[in-house]
């Protein structure tokens, strides 16, 4: 975990020290609603893929900013191609809920490969849940390597290179809200620029969601359904990408005092018009804890792939600081 402390401590733990108020009112802890956990899968995690967010909206005129840090390990082995490296990211971001109805919430990611030393705890953490690691452990660890025959890629030894400078600006419309129902819907405007490398590239992406979220006392559920859109644009190779791909999300959070225990899970379509894993969608559960400050909260999230092994990220972590304004 040293990588995502060191570059999440200077990002994140300065600007907390000197906002925290001395006499701080409790906010509303229904507001933070879902994780805020970005894709992690190789494809989806390199373009825009809708989050899942809940169908309440804040109190009006509420802002939010928040920082996280996420560091992840793929691995993804068959005939056609192998996809075994590291990637981290560093988003911040600023949620204003601008009146009743409106939301704007705007965000930057730097997404990066860079060793994060995972491939032995993955394997450990595989090993005492009874996951098989698919050939991980007959591979040399800590490599950042991406080959496939089909597509003619071949891109090792990439580590410090920039995978995404990426811009999201989501816009959330309030439909219906009273105590226990929320419903939202939202749209989202994302723009991706690397100037140079092997991951070299400019995409301009859109998409839609539907959010609905149900609450009562101690139970939080969220739900989304998502279409995202784009033109054909290379995100990782040269492969054939679908103009549109659904996503699925649906989380639980069981709330004691400040104590908050999450467990989502998003679906993702497959993204490409190619016959091999990455067409089929991939699944990842997400397990997450959230710890209630008076007006901001910690997050520490574990993501797990699961149901095709080949086309998603094998562990993931992530450290997410929210403060309300």
């Amino acid at each position: 975990m040293m990588i995502l402390m060191k570059y999440f401590s200077k990002a994140c733990w300065l600007p907390i020290f000197f906002s925290l108020p001395l006499h701080a009112e409790l906010a509303d802890f229904d507001d933070y609603g879902p994780l805020k956990v970005y894709a992690q899968s190789p494809l989806q995690s390199s373009s825009l893929t809708p989050m899942l967010r809940s169908g309440f909206s804040m109190a009006e005129g509420q802002k939010e900013w928040y920082l996280t840090g996420n560091m992840a390990s793929v691995w993804a082995e068959t005939e056609d191609y192998l996809a075994d490296y590291y990637h981290n990211s560093l988003t911040g971001g600023l949620k204003w809920q601008i009146d009743d109805r409106w939301m704007l919430d705007a965000n930057y990611t730097w997404r990066f490969s860079g060793n994060n030393h995972l491939d032995s705890l993955t394997m450990w953490f595989h090993d005492a849940f009874g996951f098989d690691q698919n050939g991980r452990d007959h591979q040399p660890r800590n490599q950042n390597q991406i080959y496939s025959k089909q597509h003619n890629v071949n891109i090792s030894d990439f580590g410090g290179e920039t995978l995404n400078n990426a811009f999201n600006i989501y816009l959330g419309y309030q439909l219906l809200q009273n105590e226990h129902h929320g419903l939202s819907v939202g749209g989202s405007l994302y723009y991706n620029y690397v100037g140079a490398g092997p991951f070299a590239n400019e995409n301009f992406e859109q998409a839609l969601q539907l959010n609905y979220s149900y609450r009562n006392g101690r139970h939080n559920f969220h739900s989304t359904l998502g279409l995202s859109f784009r033109e054909d644009e290379e995100v990782l190779s040269d492969m054939p990408y679908k103009s549109n791909a659904l996503m699925l999300g649906l989380g639980y959070e069981y709330r004691v005092g400040r104590h908050g225990w999450m467990l989502e899970y998003h679906r993702y379509e497959g993204m490409t018009e190619a016959d091999d894993d990455f067409s089929e969608a991939s699944n990842e559960a997400v397990l997450g804890y959230r710890y209630y400050l008076d007006r901001s909260a910690i997050e520490f999230t574990v993501i797990e792939n699961f149901l095709n092994m080949d086309n998603s990220t094998d562990i993931a972590f992530t450290l997410g600081y929210r403060h309300m304004l």
